[in-house]
């Protein structure tokens, strides 16, 4: 049976497997836990899926854990992304408390020796208070836009992230005043997945025939958990303003994720939006979906992702993957992604989307041309592979730091 790493091998060249077994070579033996909140729904989850069999397959003995919470916890732990993200939020002791006593009863019920622990964002955070001897080497990593965070409740975070022994985020402008070394890592896709694998057009078919979605006319497309930070109603409004002048559809589909009990609110909202327009579709689609998320993107002229405040932007990096042309909001780790007219478009309004979607429709050619740009481009920076590299690297410097690895503070880019 072909590994995991050998069917990557055609995709990315076997220089860069042959560089990850050497870098793991170097690594070995080596005990590695990832920790978040939930195992499906979400980006995090989607890129643990993905790595953690690929670590084991580089002989690194890797496990992946799921701390658990009632509705009371992700309540709160929902209001501590967004303060990240800059919204204001009254989050009061007794909430606070909860969160720290959740933390504590599954600090209780793990049990794991390791070399290194990567916790991921701020729900487990507080698991280093109680675990911390368990573990050589402890690194957060945050996946939210914390470049204007509510000084309250970092505050409160920064009491537990400072003792960890590095952090890493998905942009300089996200990093923060920490005492410990922080690194910048892009996260990435997996393109043998069944969210990003090739697909024939007859399984694209197939997909839209069983969701009832009609490709009489061109298909406008948004991916994302329904989340106020991804601007449905956004992308709604945009849509008014080219369909009043052009035939197209718009498909908004997306899911749920355990952690997250906002969903069923922003849902209800943009059902409410998109009421009495028989042109949009929108799909509540179950976590485990990718496989039909990928033959909607695969089936989609334009795809939009039209976020407000975005950690990177997963969905974008999987459109680009497919070789189609993106319309991303200007925030977060979209802007790392879309240039322009090379590999698609920012946009910071309704009217700058609607734009955006009306010169794509005229100008069709120009959409491949940019498919096609944006699809190396994911190729190059933001496959699982690189993921894994910027992973040992970071490694290997704790292994053999050098003078300014040391540095109190320092942010290193891999």
């Amino acid at each position: 049976m072909t590994s995991r790493l050998e069917a990557l091998d055609p995709i990315v060249g076997a220089p860069v497997i042959d560089q990850l077994r050497r870098m793991a070579d170097r690594l070995k033996p080596m005990r590695l836990v990832h920790i978040n909140s939930t195992r499906i729904g979400g980006g995090v989850a989607e890129l643990l899926i993905g790595i953690i069999p690929l670590w084991n397959e580089l002989g690194i003995d890797a496990r992946w854990e799921v701390i658990q919470g009632d509705q009371a916890f992700f309540e709160v732990t929902k209001a501590m992304h967004n303060a990240l993200q800059g919204f204001k939020a009254n989050i009061g002791k007794p909430m606070l408390d909860h969160y720290i006593d959740i933390n504590r009863s599954n600090a209780e019920k793990l049990d794991f020796e390791a070399d290194f622990v990567v916790v991921n964002d701020p729900q487990p955070a507080y698991l280093i208070k109680f675990l911390r001897s368990r573990a050589k080497k402890w690194i957060w990593r945050c996946h939210i836009d914390a470049s204007r965070p509510d000084r309250k409740v970092w505050r409160f975070l920064w009491e537990a992230v400072r003792h960890y022994d590095a952090s890493i985020f998905s942009m300089p402008g996200f990093a923060r005043n920490l005492p410990h070394p922080q690194y910048l890592l892009y996260p990435s896709i997996d393109p043998l997945s069944d969210k990003n694998r090739d697909l024939s057009a007859q399984e694209v078919s197939a997909v839209l025939d069983r969701l009832g979605i009609e490709r009489d006319k061109p298909i406008i497309l948004q991916v994302s958990r329904f989340d106020s930070f991804k601007d449905p109603l956004g992308v709604i409004e945009a849509f008014r303003m080219v369909h009043a002048h052009t035939p197209c559809r718009l498909v908004l589909a997306g899911g749920e994720a355990t952690d997250d009990p906002e969903g069923p609110r922003i849902f209800a909202e943009v059902q409410e939006a998109a009421h009495g327009e028989p042109d949009i579709t929108l799909l509540l689609l179950p976590p485990e979906s990718h496989y039909e998320v990928n033959a909607l993107q695969r089936a989609a002229d334009i795809i939009v992702q039209k976020s407000v405040r975005e950690g990177f932007g997963l969905t974008v990096t999987e459109a680009m993957w497919k070789g189609k042309p993106v319309i991303g909001g200007a925030a977060g780790g979209i802007v790392l992604q879309l240039r322009n007219f090379r590999t698609g478009f920012l946009v910071n309004s309704p009217e700058g989307c609607a734009l955006r979607i009306r010169y794509l429709l005229r100008h069709p050619d120009v959409g491949r041309r940019m498919g096609k740009f944006a699809k190396e481009f994911v190729r190059n920076h933001f496959l699982v592979t690189r993921n894994l590299r910027d992973y040992l690297s970071m490694m290997l410097l704790f292994r053999s730091p050098g003078e300014d690895d040391r540095r109190p503070g320092r942010t290193v880019v891999l």
